[in-house]
């Protein structure tokens, strides 16, 4: 595997690299599996409940927890391979060394949300262990599942400092 992402840096721009940009493509690849395997998981309960009136238990659930992981495993790759959502409409027909300072000014404004979510999924993550609570129909706890986020989470943000340091030495 290379260290560096698939996507072209714009020009003039390198690309991220290193082990935060390998870090965030093992948590994509673990998100995918989680994605599957919900999807495998929804198949299973709706041809339960068709064919034998019987779905899983707790697949709410489940599912419900299992998208949040998944989607906090593909943050910071996305982050690492420029690939969310960007408005430059107000900023195309600025030079170009503006423009990256200004993705490079944003970049650290969303590893500071990113910081700033983290804590709060942290914060989170102890008030759902001190309360003990558990996913309604299979008593599952839910404070492992925010956890998991909490530090995907802040994998994101060290992948928002690291596409910020890159292009501000572009």
């Amino acid at each position: 595997m290379d260290d560096g992402p698939a996507v072209t840096p714009a020009p003039g721009e390198r690309a991220p690299a290193g082990p935060v940009v390998r870090l965030a493509e093992r948590l994509a690849l673990a998100g995918g599996l989680v994605s599957l395997s919900v999807a495998g998981l929804v198949v299973v309960s709706v041809l339960g409940r068709w064919l034998l009136g019987k779905p899983v238990t707790g697949d709410f659930d489940l599912v419900q927890m299992a998208t949040a992981v998944s989607v906090f495993a593909f943050l910071p790759l996305a982050q690492a391979r420029r690939s969310n959502i960007m408005v430059d409409t107000f900023t195309s027909w600025l030079p170009r060394r503006l423009q990256r300072a200004i993705d490079t000014l944003w970049d650290l404004v969303y590893a500071g949300m990113a910081g700033l979510m983290t804590y709060c999924l942290i914060n989170g993550t102890v008030g759902e262990w001190r309360s003990g609570t558990t996913a309604q129909m299979i008593a599952l706890p839910i404070w492992p599942a925010v956890a998991v986020c909490a530090m995907m989470c802040a994998v994101l943000a060290l992948a928002a400092v690291a596409t910020a340091v890159v292009r501000s030495r572009s």
